[in-house]
């Protein structure tokens, strides 16, 4: 069972950090200027802004759930999605995808140390299986959601 666990173990790691069938977050969000992250193209109801600022809220807070009972999580859907289309600077964008790593490799931390089958104390039956795939099925989504932006707007490789 050890192996097998292992094996689940590095094949998380590797869904969670993207890429294998379709583009991982990391290069969807890699050399956009900060013009093109707050364009939000007709129709559409985010900026790459966006969509990267509520991966990284819901990320952190699957996070969060999955080390604290005491944790609040945001009120839905209002706190999981910026208002604004454009962040306040460079610095608020860098700091939004060092943010998303940085909890990213958190995750894989605590689903290394603890069991990834044994619910979650304070929750209604979730694991670190659960909340693992929760977030890879998220990012992976809205990542779709980035590129198709950035295609939109002229800024995705041809």
């Amino acid at each position: 069972m050890e192996n097998n666990t292992s094996i689940l173990l590095n094949e998380l790691k590797k869904l969670l950090g993207g890429g294998g069938a379709h583009v991982g977050l990391k290069e969807a969000l890699a050399d956009l200027t900060i013009e093109q992250v707050s364009k939000k193209p007709d129709f559409l109801p985010y900026s790459i802004w966006q969509l990267a600022e509520h991966i990284r809220i819901a990320q952190w807070d699957m996070l969060e759930f999955s080390k604290d009972g005491n944790h609040q999580s945001p009120k839905w859907p209002e706190q999981y999605w910026p208002k604004e289309v454009a962040p306040e600077s460079e610095e608020a964008w860098n700091k939004t995808i060092a943010s998303i790593e940085t909890d990213l490799k958190e995750f894989i931390s605590l689903m290394k140390s603890k069991d990834l089958y044994l619910q979650i104390p304070h929750g209604q039956g979730q694991t670190l299986l659960r909340e693992a795939l929760q977030i890879a099925d998220h990012n992976a989504y809205h990542t779709a959601e980035i590129v198709l932006i950035r295609r939109l707007i002229g800024a995705w490789k041809s």
